[in-house]
This record gives structure tokens, sequence and C-alpha cells, in this order.
């Protein structure tokens, strides 16, 4: 595949085979990023786990310190209107809401957080809101009574991840504006957590590489304690 000019220069930034510290990287993403707007920085694990396997399905949440420069819209299915409009839902409703998403296939949010109490309602469109991951879960704490707290989270940078069937896990976790210290920051809070939910039955190498890129931008490879 024949690169541009822009990409180009930006790999010739990148020592070849160099495996680079967090802070290395985080200072480096933001020198290759090839795009005139303010690219988000995506982070991409390859893991030696087999999802086929239940205890190796790695799926969960975590908190960015500094967010991840995205703002999510956030429709709340609940009974709880006060509270989750308060907490910064951009959406709220109940049955009606959800008889406008299967009349007028609406989907202008980002993440569906509900009540336990709506999801038999919400259950019977598992297969509008499945193909497209909007499916609220406890597992990714979209399923919760606590329904303010859970808006205030995803508000703040809380962002949900799973492995592929290949076993990678990829997300965006800054944007190229923000502060390197900030990078860094929210690299680390993502490298403890992929760590600390390594499956008991892995054995061997548990992450064979990690990247951080922009978009459109080449690839650093990066290496941290613990890996």
């Amino acid at each position: 595949m024949k690169r541009g000019k822009k990409y180009q220069a930006a790999l010739a930034k990148i020592e070849k085979d160099k495996i680079y510290s967090v802070e290395e990287a985080c200072a480096l993403v933001k020198e290759t990023s090839t795009v005139k707007f303010d690219s988000t920085i995506d982070v991409s694990f390859h893991l030696n786990v087999d999802p086929r396997q239940a205890d190796q399905q790695l799926r969960g949440t975590l908190t960015l310190p500094h967010g991840n420069g995205k703002t999510k819209k956030i429709l709340a299915v609940t009974h709880k209107e006060e509270e989750a409009t308060a907490a910064g839902a951009d959406f709220v409703g109940g049955k009606e809401i959800l008889d406008k998403i299967k009349n007028e296939n609406w989907f202008d949010y980002d993440v569906i957080v509900a009540t336990p109490d709506m999801m038999g309602e919400l259950g019977k469109l598992g297969r509008i809101l499945g193909p497209k991951g909007l499916m609220p879960n406890p597992k990714t704490g979209t399923v919760t009574p606590n329904i303010g707290q859970a808006i205030k989270e995803i508000k703040q940078g809380k962002i949900s991840y799973r492995v592929d069937k290949e076993g990678n896990i990829c997300f965006s976790i800054a944007r190229v504006s923000f502060d390197t210290e900030k990078i860094v920051d929210n690299l680390k809070t993502v490298c403890e957590t992929i760590i600390k939910v390594k499956p008991a039955s892995v054995k061997g190498v548990y992450i064979k590489n990690c990247a951080l890129h922009t978009v459109m931008g080449p690839s650093i490879k990066f290496t941290f304690d613990g890996k």
C-alpha cells in the first residue's frame, strides 16, 4: 500500500524495531499525527487469549483520569427521569422512547443506560440494539439502579472495552491536543487495567503486542512495567 508524504514523514520519526516506553510513546504520538483536525489517539493490544473460552472473554469498563476528548450522548431508559436528567443524560424516557427506537429507527445517541426494571422492555429490542453494541449490560455498568451515578461516570470518561474474536482490544484514550502528561496518565490507567484482568488460565506471554497511534498515523510500539 502506497503511503502519502505526510505519513512517510511521520513514520521517519519512529525508530524501526524500537519498543518505546509509555512516556516516549505518548510524546511521539503527538508528533506523528498526519491530519489537520484534532485526531483521536488510540491504543491497541493483541492478547494471548482465546475468547472462545468463557473465562477469557475479556469485557469491562474503566475510567480515564482525563477522559478521551469525546462527548458521549447518553440515552437513559428509566422511570427515574429527574435523577437521570440532573446527572446529565441527553435523552430520558421509558417505554415511549423505546417505541421511538423501534418505529423510527432512532439512534441519535452513543450509550444507553437503564434501570433493571426496564430491561424486560429493552430486551424486546435486542435484535435492533445488539448488533449496534447498544444493549445495556450489568457487566459494563449500564444496567444499574444507581442510574445517576452511572451517567456521571460515563460523562467523566468511563469507557467500555471488549476483546474481539482475534484477541484484540482497541479504543480511544485521548486527543492530540491533550498535554503529554494527561496522555501518559490515561495510558497508564489502561495498561494497569489490562494487566489486572489477565485470566488465570492464560499461560506464557499475555500481551503479544501493544501500540499507540493516531487516526491515519503510524503505530508506535511500547512497553510498560508489569507486561
